[in-house]
């Protein structure tokens, strides 16, 4: 929700509410608006909201998907653990069939992202402000 109260993307998340606001530092999305949103030109579908681990940028950077080394030219500071973060659904999928899934925000979770996996498998991994 913006200050005003309205969702601030008119898109659903995987539990069927309004796409709850990922995050705004470091802003993310596709479209730079901190919502995990997707559009016709996301082709990495950055629809999973995640929040970064170490385990999982080791992992990302090994990949070849260095997230955590700042690249200023691209206005980029790299991100650190706790960072929340749109992440690419395939990307987050093999993660998890690797054991390093960041947690999932569900909320603010796209439901385009059940297209690359399912339901079950982000709510396992699902994040708890509490815990």
């Amino acid at each position: 929700m913006d200050r005003g109260g309205r969702p601030m993307s008119d898109q659903i998340n995987v539990v069927g509410g309004p796409l709850a606001l990922c995050s705004a530092d470091p802003v993310t999305g596709w479209t730079r608006n901190g919502c995990c949103e997707t559009h016709d030109g996301d082709a990495g579908a950055h629809t999973v909201c995640v929040v970064m681990t170490d385990e999982f940028l080791a992992f990302s950077r090994a990949a070849g998907n260095d997230l955590s080394t700042p690249r200023p030219e691209y206005g980029f500071a790299g991100l650190r653990e706790g960072d929340r973060w749109c992440l690419c659904a395939d990307r987050w999928e093999e993660a998890r069939l690797n054991g390093f899934a960041p947690l999932v925000i569900l909320e603010a979770t796209s439901i385009a992202t059940l297209g690359h996996t399912d339901l079950g498998h982000l709510q396992a991994h699902a994040w708890e402000e509490d815990a």
